[in-house]
């Protein structure tokens, strides 16, 4: 990049930190923050896993899901740490200082806490993703059982002991952990924003097309969890979290670095989830 081009670049990374647009006129600006995040080939590597293509079957799919469940739970989890740092959820209320991005976060988990449905009703991704699993017949006692334990007041990381949670899984929801309690802000939103809500449409594409081929009464509500996920951080999720990122981290290449740190710590993550995943469904 020359240098006429960076400093271009960083003019216009000030005038949208300080623009004062309403939040739809954000999200629909070409992004350009993601310069100074460096992922290596971690986003490449993702998306062009082998994972997606081995997941052909029906029973395949069904060890996918009772597999990579544990990752929908703790995207809550992280989403939720994310509203933590971003906007005030302690008693009493005090206004945090980035009204724009409290705005924006709140909007995100509205979306995946409380999605409306084809039928009017509502619910969070997570129990979206669940539904689909029980109509489809794969396994949701090991997920229910951790959570009810949670519930009623068992530390996580003991709960996260139990066998019948598969091990790949385990390790990756260990790791989400460890990021949400660094209690870093710009860490934790750049591992969010780049580890989730950037990556997932580009992952989740990959299965849309073979779930039309399936019998549509049991892969139909999948289908729409994977389609929900891709309009939202597709269209508008994702480019509002990266534009998140470039404010927390303003000019400081320190945040910068720490960001791009987590960011690819959170891609490894999958990608060891994944490997190990696809290790045991080639032997289904």
């Amino acid at each position: 990049m020359s240098g006429s081009d960076s400093i271009s670049m960083r003019t216009a990374i000030c005038e949208e930190v300080n623009s004062t647009d309403a939040p739809e006129k954000l999200a629909a600006r070409p992004d350009m923050t993601d310069y100074r995040i460096e992922l290596g080939d971690s986003r490449e590597r993702l998306v062009g896993h082998p994972i997606y293509k081995l997941v052909n079957s029906p029973e395949r799919m069904k060890a996918f899901m009772e597999s990579h469940i544990w990752a929908v739970w703790d995207f809550q989890s992280l989403l939720k740490a994310v509203q933590q740092q971003l906007s005030c959820v302690t008693v009493p209320w005090t206004p945090t200082p980035d009204a724009e991005a409290r705005r924006l976060i709140n909007e995100i988990v509205l979306d995946e806490e409380s999605d409306e449905l084809p039928n009017g009703s509502f619910a969070s991704h997570f129990e979206l993703y669940l539904r689909s699993m029980e109509v489809a017949g794969a396994a949701t006692a090991p997920i229910v059982r951790v959570i009810e334990q949670i519930k009623a007041g068992v530390d996580i990381h003991k709960a996260l002991l139990a066998p019948s949670i598969p091990p790949e899984s385990r390790e990756f929801v260990n790791r989400s952990f460890s990021i949400i309690n660094s209690g870093s802000s710009h860490r934790i939103v750049a591992a969010f924003t780049y580890g989730r809500e950037d990556i997932i449409p580009d992952m989740f594409r990959q299965f849309v097309g073979r779930l039309a081929s399936y019998s549509p009464e049991i892969w139909g509500q999948f289908r729409f969890y994977l389609e929900r996920h891709i309009e939202h951080d597709d269209e508008h999720h994702g480019p509002v979290c990266r534009r998140i990122v470039a404010t927390m981290c303003g000019n400081d290449p320190i945040k910068w670095a720490e960001a791009s740190e987590s960011a690819r710590l959170a891609l490894e993550a999958r990608i060891q989830l994944w490997d190990d995943l696809a290790v045991r469904l080639a032997s289904i």
